[in-house]
């Protein structure tokens, strides 16, 4: 209610309904139903928007999962109460503050809160703090404040101001408007001024009239209403396909985007890994293969890796003495085992990134062929050194010898291959392929080995990419921004890429000036997707990613994405059409108001009269104009091109008024102020259907029979003296109406030369420069 009732453009007509009514012309104060039709459409809409997203965030909402009674369960976040012990698990992000009980190598990402990029390991007793993200391992967290008490929560006014996706229409008619307030603080004392000294007015009633009605003109009442009105509708739209908007602004962010990051795993491809095949490299036992492969894998909650290798191997009937979880920094995971060393289960390039000897070279040969074949690939790998220090002869770690946590043991050996397979998303190539049709560039970052990134982004048909040799080592792209922008000009597909990588390749993009989204599901995906213009998580991703993202498909269906494209070109074109006739009439107000100040004349149109012409040639039309299809690409410039068809524009629209105003008053002196303002209007209203017929093109059916009933309804006006004389004070005579005919005519000429000379000037498609053309 008070963002749709308590506007500045509200609070100024009502202001001027009740001048109007003090002068006692009750005709005149008909504006006023603008601030009740606007503030009614406003709160009704966003009501029904509320309702639709309600019902989708409660499939999407946060979750917490918590130990009580002995007993591990999900709970909403809202239902977490002081000393709760919390259970965090990879891919959560931390929804309270809370002290470590139990901690299983438990790793957690405070980037998003501190800045600091690497993982910070936590033992019993340290801080957690919420927005935080674990990475790796899992454990037990007792909490200590919740809601508006945690350290988050400090930051979330703040956090919240500066992620906001940036909206150039928001941000084009924020500064209109600005710029329309100050005219009118300008405007309104000379106007006032100027008519009460008007010969042509009869008491200060005649001259608060005119002073109202340019006042009223120059007030754009609906703009901002269709604005969000767009918006709400849009995100309405989008609800219905499962695809959850958290930011209405990322609609229209998402149409100007130029470049597409995507991670494969759950975005490419269906996200759901199933083994293919264990492929043994030396003689260990399939049951040591088996047992070790099933310990190594980890938590099988944790990801949909460590899912499928549980899903094949069973459970291990191994002992451990120590781990290091799997991380997307590290990309490997080892555990320790009493009487059986060390295992390592990672990236093979991660594992042996130089391979020491014949084992270890034809292992990795052998991991990049299956590779190259688009499957995942695991190397096992078996040490005697324990993960922190060698064993001694007890079979427990020697701690006299220290060893760093993160640091592969030595003396490793390949054992075995786990190859894992997962579905290409049916509809993943077409998606792509409408993206590139429309000029965007697609960058297709991953974790993954990059002959299996290069072989499914073959497949779905990323352009610029013939075979899996196609695809980028990341680990050995640079860290300065400009030089990795080079980079990203001339490659397509990254692989083995880490999670700050991926957040150096969104600011490398941004830095050239490209509005970049990302898309993803995975924990090592938050980062990157923070930090996009837009960011979109699949429904079945990480509680982290969800998060922290602009849009989110519910479904998990990535080919909703030109749909919410199409939605975003909607809103901004068609926001576009309907801003340039609010602006119209912004301009030819002022015009006739500097006309009347300096001709010390009458203002050419009575309150009453404009009410007639914003309903019927400006809000109606706008309305439909804003809601209605459009495809239009999007081009930059939403407010230089607003200004630029309606500043001619709008001065044709007020000289052609005047000059109907003047004319009818120097051909018939009876006529007075009243037929002189007849004559004006029926220009106005002429001249301002032409307009409207110039911006609903390409014409279509509806927008036909759009045009046809508003000029319909307008001769009904004339034509009816209880409705033109009474209600409107129009004094239609058959010579006002060939006067204003013929001025309007000359004046639809203009409007029509002036539409085509600036659509040549302005292509619907964007033209790239060189410089940001993918040389792929």
């Amino acid at each position: 209610m008070r963002a749709n009732v308590l506007t500045v453009f509200n609070g100024l007509l009502l202001v001027l309904l009740v001048v109007i009514l003090a002068t006692g012309r009750w005709q005149n104060g008909l504006f006023g139903l603008v601030i009740i039709a606007n503030s009614a459409i406003g709160v009704v809409q966003e009501l029904r928007a509320k309702r639709t997203l309600d019902r989708l965030q409660v499939v999407t909402a946060p979750t917490a999962r918590v130990v009580r009674a002995a007993v591990v369960q999900d709970i909403a976040v809202s239902a977490v109460v002081l000393d709760d012990l919390l259970e965090l698990r990879s891919g959560d992000q931390v929804p309270v503050d809370g002290v470590v009980t139990v901690s299983a190598a438990l790793e957690i990402d405070e980037a998003l809160l501190t800045g600091e990029s690497e993982p910070v390991t936590k033992q019993r007793g340290h801080d957690v703090r919420s927005g935080s993200i674990v990475v790796a391992g899992h454990g037990r967290v007792q909490v200590t404040a919740v809601g508006a008490d945690t350290y988050a929560a400090g930051l979330a006014v703040e956090a919240k101001r500066s992620t906001l996706t940036h909206s150039e229409l928001v941000a084009g008619t924020d500064r209109l408007l600005r710029w329309i307030s100050v005219v009118m603080l300008v405007v309104a004392p000379i106007l006032l001024f100027s008519q009460l000294r008007s010969p042509d007015n009869h008491g200060w009633q005649d001259a608060v009239t005119g002073t109202v009605a340019a006042l009223v003109g120059l007030v754009p009442e609906g703009l901002v209403l269709l604005t969000s009105l767009a918006f709400v509708l849009a995100t309405v739209a989008l609800a219905r396909q499962q695809t959850l908007v958290q930011e209405l602004p990322a609609v229209e962010g998402l149409a100007r985007v130029d470049v597409v990051c995507l991670d494969k795993t759950g975005t490419l491809t269906e996200g759901e890994l199933t083994v293919e095949r264990v492929q043994q490299l030396d003689d260990t036992t399939a049951h040591d293969v088996q047992q070790a492969l099933a310990l190594a894998a980890g938590d099988p909650e944790t990801s949909a890796t460590s899912k499928a290798l549980a899903a094949h191997v069973g459970t291990s009937t191994w002992a451990p003495l120590g781990s290091i979880p799997f991380s997307s920094a590290r990309k490997w995971g080892a555990v320790t085992v009493r009487g059986h060393g060390t295992w390592v289960l990672g990236a093979p390039e991660m594992v042996f990134p130089d391979p020491l000897d014949e084992a270890q070279t034809l292992a990795r040969s052998a991991s990049d062929e299956v590779a190259a074949q688009g499957r995942r690939v695991l190397m096992l790998a078996h040490s005697e050194t324990a993960l922190h220090g060698p064993i001694n002869e007890s079979g427990e770690p020697d701690t006299s010898v220290s060893r760093d946590p993160g640091q592969l043991p030595s003396g490793l050996q390949p054992v075995a291959l786990a190859v894992l397979t997962e579905r290409v998303r049916s509809d993943a190539a077409q998606t792509l392929r409408y993206f590139t049709d429309q000029g965007v560039a697609l960058k297709v970052i991953s974790g993954d080995n990059p002959r299996t990134v290069g072989a499914i982004a073959v497949e779905v048909g990323v352009p610029g990419v013939h075979s899996a040799a196609d695809a980028v080592d990341a680990r050995g792209l640079p860290e300065d921004l400009d030089r990795l922008g080079d980079v990203l000009g001339e490659h397509s597909v990254f692989g083995r890429i880490s999670p700050q990588q991926k957040r150096n390749v969104v600011a490398a993009l941004q830095r050239r000036g490209h509005v970049v989204a990302m898309t993803g599901d995975g924990v090592n995906d938050t980062l990157a997707l923070k930090d996009a213009d837009v960011g979109v998580a699949m429904g079945n991703g990480a509680p982290a990613t969800r998060a922290v993202a602009q849009l989110v498909l519910l479904d998990s269906a990535f080919s909703h994405l030109p749909e919410v494209v199409a939605q975003g070109r909607r809103v901004i074109a068609n926001i576009e059409r309907a801003a340039k006739l609010f602006v119209v009439k912004n301009v030819y107000s002022l015009v006739l108001a500097v006309a009347s100040v300096a001709t010390s004349s009458a203002y050419p149109l009575a309150p009453i009269q404009l009410t007639l012409i914003s309903t019927m040639t400006i809000g109606v039309p706008g309305f439909f104009l804003a809601l209605g299809p459009n495809q239009r690409r999007y081009v930059p410039g939403f407010l230089p091109r607003v200004l630029a068809f309606a500043g001619p524009t709008g001065l044709i629209v007020g000289v052609a008024a005047y000059t109907g105003f003047g004319v009818t008053r120097l051909l018939d002196p009876a006529a007075g102020v009243d037929g002189g303002r007849t004559t004006a209007t029926l220009t106005v209203l002429i001249t301002s259907l032409w307009i409207v017929t110039v911006l609903a093109r390409p014409f279509t059916g509806w927008k036909m029979l759009l045009v046809a009933s508003l000029a319909g309804v307008l001769v009904l006006v004339v034509a009816i003296p209880a409705l033109g004389t009474t209600i409107f004070l129009l004094h239609p005579t058959p010579n006002r109406g060939l006067l204003a005919a013929g001025i309007a005519a000359l004046a639809c000429l203009l409007v029509e030369a002036t539409h085509r000379v600036l659509a040549r000037r302005v292509p619907e498609r964007p033209q790239r420069s060189e410089s940001t053309v993918d040389k792929g």
